[in-house]
Order: C-alpha cells, then sequence, then structure tokens
C-alpha cells in the first residue's frame, strides 16, 4: 500500500494532470491566463520537488540494507 502510494506520488503523469486540471480551472473561474500558467508552473515545482525527496529517501532507505 504504501509503496504504491509513494509510486503514485512521484508520477510526472499524475502531477502534469493535476496542474492542467488547475490551470483550466482558474481560467474557467475568471483569472487571467497568466495566473494560472503561475499557478501551474509552482504545482509543477513542488512535483519536482516531491519527486526528489521521494527518490532520496528510497535510495538512501535501499543502502542502509
Amino acid at each position: 500500500m504504501k509503496e504504491t502510494i509513494i509510486r503514485k506520488l512521484s508520477s510526472r503523469k499524475l502531477w502534469v494532470s493535476i496542474s492542467e486540471f488547475v490551470g483550466m480551472l482558474l481560467v474557467f473561474i475568471g483569472y487571467a491566463e497568466s495566473t494560472a500558467v503561475q499557478v501551474t508552473a509552482l504545482i509543477m515545482a513542488g512535483a519536482g520537488v516531491i519527486g526528489y525527496v521521494i527518490a532520496e529517501g528510497l535510495a538512501d532507505s535501499s543502502n542502509s540494507k
């Protein structure tokens, strides 16, 4: 179960889908397109950090065994 969640949280497809949905939702609500682009970029930056942290955690845990 834990491995499945970790794999899904580090999936680029998941984060691209989330950022696309949020960006389009912001445009639909009436925010400026530039705001939607900034929010999408922020989500993708966060996804990169999450992916890195998960990958480093997995690498560290496999090295300690």
